[in-house]
């Protein structure tokens, strides 16, 4: 059987858009480009192999004559720089409106959310980095055992409670009904995010295997519904499931973080029965774009390039291989958002010669690769 093996690695853009201006950024985001120069270079030796470093100049990546893969480089056509927007578009999904974000959410939302849920009070309701915030708040949440409601850049409702106060299925629960909130007042909201820390060592600490994304549903099909309804298998690994609302996800398994997400993308390669195996590994934007730690998502990088040969071995003849990415998450950038880039792509087969693809005006080229290999 064909399959496709599709990585996303979340963040990972390769230069700015030129319209990266009207998002808040400027001509200069370059995530892996900047990464690179900040840390002395990136030693991802089988991404090199691939063509990486012939997509653009990489300090540590030197270009390759014979490249094992196709590469280039993706635009995004869609107005926006976030996950969901991202992911959609990759499966062939363009917005032509984007998600709405907030400084604040409405009075009335939040209103709402109180008295349905019962909760009593927020602590919170402004634009925050997620870990900054459970420190900053997290003494007052103790004492009254009210949600940190909190919002960034990009089009979220991310609702914070320590678990040991606030059982993680109330937690859940409490998202349920803010999702219903926000699209009852049509709220234009992306993402409902429930983040459930835990004080470890006296310090408030996420715990990112059981976060949980309440998503917007797709509007329109995507390369996975048709690919459903022709009768293929599609596994999403990470927070595929969420992203899509499950749309088109015939199976799904959830990680505890890249290195998980990883060793269960090498798995499903050697057992699964899936058409489309697409996995996220979100490590890079969640532990290392959005709280600037440039080593930390070198080192991300580096950790994701090792796998790649296991994942080779483990393909047969008629497999292929995507690594790209949804958005730009620049670290060494102001801030601590998202950033409007163009994403790397690269497609491996074995026995296959690499070509130059050349700059492709939007993301939904990897749902014409899925479709041509799998229909």
């Amino acid at each position: 059987m064909k399959r496709a093996i599709v990585i996303v690695i979340d963040s990972m853009g390769i230069g700015a858009l030129p319209d990266a201006s009207e998002f808040n950024d400027d001509l200069t985001v370059n995530t892996i480009v900047n990464i690179a120069n900040k840390e002395n270079g990136l030693n991802v030796v089988n991404m090199e192999k691939m063509g990486l470093g012939n997509i653009k100049d990489i300090k540590g990546v030197k270009k390759t004559q014979n490249p094992t893969a196709d590469y280039g480089i993706l635009n995004m056509k869609s107005k926006g720089k976030d996950t969901t927007t991202g992911h959609w578009e990759l499966m062939g999904l363009v917005l032509d409106n984007p998600f709405k974000t907030y400084l604040k959410f409405d009075d009335k939302i939040i209103s709402e959310f109180i008295s349905k849920t019962g909760c009593k009070g927020i602590l919170g309701n402004y634009p925050a980095s997620g870990t900054k915030i459970i420190e900053e708040l997290n003494d007052e949440h103790q004492k009254t055992k009210f949600p940190i409601i909190y919002t960034s850049a990009d089009s979220v409702f991310q609702v914070a409670v320590d678990i040991d106060l606030i059982p993680v299925e109330t937690l859940y629960d409490w998202c349920k009904i803010a999702r219903k909130i926000l699209d009852d007042n049509n709220s234009g909201i992306s993402r409902v995010i429930a983040r459930p820390y835990r004080i470890v060592d006296n310090k408030p600490t996420r715990i990112g295997g059981l976060r949980h994304d309440y998503s917007v549903a797709p509007p329109k099909d995507t390369i996975l519904n048709i690919l459903e309804k022709n009768n293929k298998r599609v596994l999403g690994i990470g927070k595929i499931y969420d992203i899509f609302t499950g749309s088109g996800i015939t199976e799904k398994i959830t990680t505890k973080g890249n290195t998980d997400g990883l060793n269960k993308t090498l798995d499903a390669i050697k057992n699964s029965k899936c058409d489309l195996i697409f996995t996220n590994l979100v490590d890079t934007d969640m532990l290392y774009g959005h709280r600037r730690d440039s080593l930390g998502y070198k080192k991300a990088i580096e950790e994701i390039d090792s796998y790649i040969p296991d994942f080779i071995d483990a393909m047969t003849d008629d497999d292929i291989l995507i690594i790209t990415a949804d958005h730009g998450c620049d670290p060494t950038f102001r801030g601590s958002d998202h950033t409007r880039e163009c994403v790397p792509y690269l497609m491996y087969k074995n026995n296959y010669k690499g070509k130059n693809i050349g700059i492709k005006e939007s993301f939904t080229y990897v749902s014409e690769v899925i479709k041509n290999h799998l229909l």
